[in-house]
Parts: C-alpha cells; structure tokens; sequence
C-alpha cells in the first residue's frame, strides 16, 4: 500500500510534459527506488559501499597514511633517547618529638589534602631552585638553553624562534641575561621533573627526566634530598625564629611579672590588707567572734531556758525539792539524805517515845532547820541561775559588738579589696603567660637537637637502563594509527569535494530521472588503428560487439521500445548541461548504430555555434541554414556517412547569419517532412544551459536525452539543466553517463551492470 501510495504521489508531482503513460511508469520506477534507498538507509553502516569508497581512493588513502608514518618514524628517529628515574619519598605519619611542642611547630599531617600538597612542594620553583644551584646546573647545556648548540630540530625550533622574536627587550643587560638564563635553566628542570602520589597511599614518586641516564638518577635523588632538607630547614628556621621571639618575650613578661607582684604587695600594705592562710585578718578575727557569739548565744538561750523552767514551776506551786535544778544541786543532795535520816529517825522516835518525848522534840527542830536550810538553798540556786544569765547576756552583748565593729572594717577592707583583686589578676595574668612563654622556650631550646624530617626516602633512584622516550614501537604504532586516520580524512575530503554524478543513484537523486545507460570510455590505445586514428563513432562501426556499441543500442531500445499505450518518439534531442559532455559523439554513434540495425535514421547539427557534428562531414556546401532560408532544397543539403546508410544534415556558412532559424514554421516544416521518411531524427544540440535556441529546437521534439559527462559534469549545473527542460513541452526519456571508465565505475557502488564488469567482459569484444 506504501508503494502504490508513494507511485500516486511521484506521479502527481510530474513534470506537465510528460503524460500519463510516461508518469506511471516513471514513478513506479522511482517508488521502486524510494523504497530501496529506505532500506538502505535503514542499514547502521553500508559496508559495500564504505569498501567501494576505499577501493576507489585506495592509492590516495596508502598515500596519505604512508606519508604520515614516514614522518613520524622519521621524527621518532630523530629524537633524543630520555631516561627515567625515580625516587619514592614516604610521608611519616608516626609522632616521633621527645617534647611536646605542638604549640609552636607540628609536623606534617597525614590528610589527603596535606600529601598532595607535599607533592606540589616538590615540584614547585622552590625545590627546583635548589637543586639547580646544588648541581650547577646552570652549566648544563641540556638544561641552559643558552649553552646548547642547535641542531636537527632544534634548529628548526631556533628557527621559528627567530622568526617570531620574544616581545622582551632586554636592552644588552647582562645581568638581565644572565638572570633570564638561569630562569630558563629551572623551568627546563621543572618541566622534566614529574611528581606523582602512589595512589591514596603515603608515598610520593619523584621521576626525571634527562638525555643522561647517570644525570636522571643523581636529579632524581637530590629533589628527594633537598625536599628533605628544606623540612629540616624550615623546621630549623621555625626554632629559631621562636627561641629569639621567645627569649626576648620572656624577658618582657618577667619584668611586667615583677611590677604586678610589687604594685599587689604595696596596695595591700597601704590598706591592711594583711593574709593568714589565704584569708585576711579581719575575716579570721570576724569568723572567730562569729563562733564565740554562737556558742554564747546557746549557752544564755539554755540558761534562759533553765531560769524559765524553775520560775515556772514555782509559780505553779511545785515544791522546790522536786525542781530538777534543785535535784542536780549537791548540796540539796545532802540536805535531802539529811532529811530523809531524821525522818526515818522521827519514825523510830514516834514509835518508840511518842510526840512528847524531847529527842522527838528536838528531831522535829532539827528537820524544820533542814528544811529552811533547804529553801534558802532553793533561792539560792534560783538567784545563781539569774546571775549566769545575766552574765550570758552580757557576753552575747559584748561578743555581738565586737563582730559588728569588725563587720565595719571589714566592709572597708572589702572596698579597697575591688582594686586589690584586679592588681591581683593582673599579676596573676602575667605570672602565667610568662611561665608559658619560659616553658615553651625550654622546650624550643630542647627540641632544636630532636627535630627530624617528616619524611624519609624509601627507595633512591636507580640509573636507568632503558630510555623511556621515544618509545619507537608505541610511536610507530601511532603513526599507523594517525597515518590511517589522516587517509581515512583525505578520503573523506576527496568524497565531499567530488561532486560530479557517477552512478544511477546519483542520477535519480539529483536530476529526478532515471539513467538508461552509462558509455564506457575508449583509451588511445583502443583507437589508435594501423597506424590512424581512430575516432569513437568509427570504433563502433570496426566493433559492433564492443562494449561501446553495446551501451548505444541500449539507448536505441530505450528510445524506440516504449510502452504500446504511448506512440514511438521519432525526434530525438540531444542535449548537455556544458560542452565536451560527449554529445555530438553520441549523436553520430547512436545515428550509426541505429542504421547499421536497419533503421533510417538522420543526424541534424543544431549546434549553431560549434557546429562539431559538421566538421566530421566532408565538402558540406549547403546545410541547415540554407534548407531553412529557402536558398537550398533539403535533398541537395542531406550527406550520407561513408561508412552507414546514416543520414546527416550538417550546417554551413557564417555564424553572423544566423537568426532565430528554429523558432520559425521552416524548421517545423521541415522536421514534420522528414518525419515522414526517417524511422529516427536525431537532433545535436548545444548545452541547455548556454544557448536559448536548444531550448527552441527541444520543443520540436518528442524526447530528449541529458548527456552527463561521468564524475566531470557537476551535481549543481546538472540539476540547473533538468530544472530547464523540465519547463519545456518535450519529456526528458532519462539521462546517459558519457566516458565512464568501466573499471573505475565498479569502485563507486554494487549496483548496475558495472558492478559486473568482469564477468560481463566475455560478452564483448572489444
């Protein structure tokens, strides 16, 4: 369905000169062909016609590629042998300082970040610097440029050199010279050296380059050497620099330490502000008054407590015996055993005298002594107990204004003791930066004598046996590599450039027309013939079996067997979009092959301006112009070819006659005549593109034919000459490649019969 669809399609968008039965089958063939090109497009890589590409450009590809090569051998042998050594340096991540003084100098962390700084310290000026002066390099003229003798292509380098001058003038400065060279000297160093972290481990690899393998190793070893001794060095540096800093530090902060202390010491002696155990005197004097106030103050609360109690207990009316500061006293003690005796003494009187006897009268004198012995010793003991709390009060009195005469003083002492702590922090502040700055300077002046690098070399560079550059067979290989891809480029760029039309793809896709045959090409050897020359249209008369006459009789088959449904053209045009296309040759050749197969046939020369077909006939007197003009009939102007019964009406006279002779009725009249005696009439034309009148003379046609010179006649004129005659009446019959070389044409694709050309060979007889 897709490809009736697309036959509709291309048949609609036809040309007008062409008719139904033409357009039919001309779509038919380019849906035919729209299809295959689909399929093959939809191919990845169309390797059949890569491999035509490259075996038609195969000299220039070998060419290109060996070119190349040549030079890169030619250069790799031309080359200076480097050599390589290398130097491993490991970064100690072990603490190995006997003191501890982080604060003024650590060694080297063991992060990512700081190895890979460490690799950019090795390679940097610094380091190159130093080993340049430590080596003399500077004296080396692999390394000094302006000690090297130029040759080979260093030379050439000078060369260029001195074609683009430096923009630097240094006015005949010596020393400016002198210090240009040496910078010169330490950037060529630099650019052999190569410095390169072991993975993530800690080992860094030092590698130079030189055309000495002794000098690389020795290069190699001293920028481990001095990357260690610039460590040592800036170590020892550091030290310094911090001892002297130090020293003159301490001595600043002793001398502050000894100010502060002596303003602490007079401000204290000014105000009193005497210490005892790391408190003042005051502050003892009123802690000690506190205590004595507080025990004092318990003993007039408990002796209170005990002259209430006793009060109390006589006011209720409770003997005084029973009283228990009564009961502790000793004396009542005594007076109480006392009185219990002449009480068990009465009893025993009472029992044994009765009340009246005199020793019971007496035993009861006796008791009422002891009992008001008892009492007064009851008031007594009450007015004692009075007396210690009067005393008590009196120490709590006393005691309470001692302490607040001392909190007095104290709360003078605390105001002067605001300045006296400031003097003190002060003093305090500098006492410890200064025993930190003394401690620090100890251990700087320890750690000069402890001090190691951070880094060791683990492995020292060997001198090398091989050079590492050029590497001859990597470069060769190179070569081969950049020769194909610079073959592969000059093929490519051939393929762009070459614009002209090769094949039947080529025609359909450019012109929108099929090609009915392609004309091999005759080389000189093939028409040269006993000695003459031969000409093409005489070739193809002594080889009528010859791949050159078969190409003319597949255009006469073309021409005169068309569809049924379409009458037969007689008049046939042929025309070219520029000269030297081979269109009057092919005129001659297809008239000759179509009357050596028994068809009459004539050949007019339309080329006014040429006229080429007219010079291969002999005496021409009268011709075209003058059948046209009246002034010669068309039988007397006809010459027949001497080796065919092929007809041909040449032109004569000047070319300042000519008029627009084909535009006129004469020349329809007489082609309508000769259509009535001639089986074919073949018209020879001037290229489309360059002279109007072959539009004219195309008109009176019943089909044309587009002659294109194979890989000479440019896509772009081609398509200019179709867009031509596709505004005409006369439908274009298809398009005919001219002086094809039938071996080359095989290299530009697998379609057609050139793609067979030898096995076709035995056809031919040529």
């Amino acid at each position: 369905m897709d490809t009736q669809r697309s036959a509709e399609e291309l048949a609609q968008t036809m040309p007008p000169y062409a008719d139904n039965t033409h357009n039919q089958g001309y779509a038919r063939q380019l849906s035919l062909t729209t299809v295959m090109a689909d399929a093959a497009n939809n191919m990845l890589i169309d390797l059949p016609m890569l491999w035509a590409i490259f075996r038609r450009r195969m000299g220039l590809f070998f060419g290109g590629a060996m070119t190349v090569l040549a030079l890169v051998t030619l250069v790799t042998f031309q080359l200076t042998p480097k050599y390589v050594a290398e130097a491993t340096v490991l970064i100690d991540t072990r603490q190995k300082q006997a003191v501890d003084i982080s604060a003024i100098y650590s060694g080297v962390s063991a992060d990512s970040a700081t190895v890979d700084t460490e690799v950019e310290l090795i390679s940097s000026r610094v380091i190159s610097q130093r080993v340049t002066r430590k080596l003399d390099l500077y004296s080396d003229p692999e390394f000094n440029p302006s000690l090297k003798e130029e040759s080979g292509l260093s030379g050439i380098k000078l060369f260029v050199r001195n074609l683009f001058p430096s923009q630097v003038n240094v006015n005949g400065d010596t020393e400016e010279l002198a210090r240009m060279a040496e910078e010169k000297t330490v950037n060529n160093v630099m650019s052999n050296l190569s410095v390169e972290r072991a993975g993530m481990t800690y080992l860094i690899a030092i590698r130079f380059e030189s055309e000495d393998r002794a000098k690389a190793a020795m290069i190699a070893n001293a920028f481990a050497d001095q990357y260690l001794v610039r460590q040592l060095d800036a170590k020892f540096e550091f030290i310094r620099r911090s001892r002297t800093h130090l020293s003159e530090r301490t001595d600043e902060l002793q001398e502050g330490v000894r100010i502060a202390e002596a303003a602490v010491e007079q401000y204290r002696e000014e105000y009193g502000l005497f210490e005892s155990g790391g408190t003042s005197l005051t502050e003892q004097q009123i802690s000690d008054v506190n205590a004595q106030l507080i025990i004092q103050r318990a003993n007039l609360a408990e002796r209170r407590a005990r002259l209430t109690s006793v009060k109390s207990q006589l006011d209720s009316g409770v003997g005084g015996e029973s009283i228990a500061e009564v009961l502790s006293s000793p004396v009542i003690g005594q007076l109480r055993a006392q009185q219990a005796d002449l009480t068990r003494r009465k009893s025993e009187l009472a029992t044994r005298y009765g009340e009246k006897h005199p020793e019971m009268q007496k035993t009861i004198r006796e008791e009422g002594d002891l009992q008001i012995q008892i009492e007064s010793e009851i008031t007594r003991i009450v007015a004692s107990l009075e007396s210690e709390v009067n005393i008590a009060r009196d120490k709590v009195g006393s005691l309470e204004i001692s302490l607040n005469a001392r909190r007095g003083e104290l709360a003078e002492n605390n105001k002067a003791l605001v300045k006296l702590r400031e003097l003190e922090r002060q003093a305090e502040a500098s006492r410890s930066i200064y025993e930190s700055f003394l401690n620090s300077f100890k251990a700087t002046s320890e750690q000069e004598a402890l001090t190691e690098s951070d880094s060791e070399v683990v492995s020292s560079a060997v001198i090398p046996t091989n050079p590492a550059f050029p590497n001859k067979l990597l470069n060769i290989l190179l070569g081969l590599i950049l020769g194909a891809g610079f073959g592969a480029m000059l093929v490519a760029l051939a393929e762009i450039f070459d614009n002209g039309l090769r094949t039947a793809d080529d025609i359909e896709r450019n012109l929108n027309t099929s090609l009915i045959t392609a004309i091999p090409t005759l080389s000189h050897g093939l028409l040269a013939g006993d000695g003459t020359t031969m000409v093409p249209q005489d070739y193809l008369v002594e080889k009528p079996l010859s791949s050159f006459a078969e190409a003319y009789r597949t255009i006469r088959s073309s021409v005169l067997l068309q569809s049924n449904s379409r009458a037969k053209p007689k008049v046939i045009a042929l025309t070219s979009a520029l000269s030297g296309e081979g269109k009057t040759a092919s005129s001659l050749c297809l008239g000759r092959i179509c009357a050596m197969s028994g068809d009459r046939v004539i050949v007019i020369d339309c080329d006014a301006r040429r006229r080429i077909l007219s010079g291969s006939v002999v005496g021409v007197e009268t011709g075209l112009l003058e059948v046209l003009s009246g002034k010669s009939q068309l039988k007397n102007s006809i010459r027949k070819d001497s080796k065919t019964n092929l007809h041909i009406l040449p032109l004569s006279g000047a070319q300042d006659d000519i008029v627009d002779v084909f535009g006129s009725n004469a020349f329809d009249s007489m082609i309508s005549k000769l259509k009535t005696k001639y089986d074919l009439i073949i018209l020879d034309t001037a290229p489309v593109t360059a002279v109007a009148d072959t539009r004219t003379i195309i008109n009176a046609a019943d089909s044309v034919l587009l002659m294109v010179r194979w890989r000479q006649t440019p896509a772009k004129i081609a398509r200019s000459a179709t867009r031509i005659l596709a505004g005409l009446s006369t439908p274009v019959h298809g398009a005919v490649l001219t002086q094809v070389d039938a071996k080359s044409q095989t290299q530009y694709g697998y379609e057609g019969s050139y793609a067979y050309y030898s096995s076709h060979q035995k056809y031919y007889h040529d």
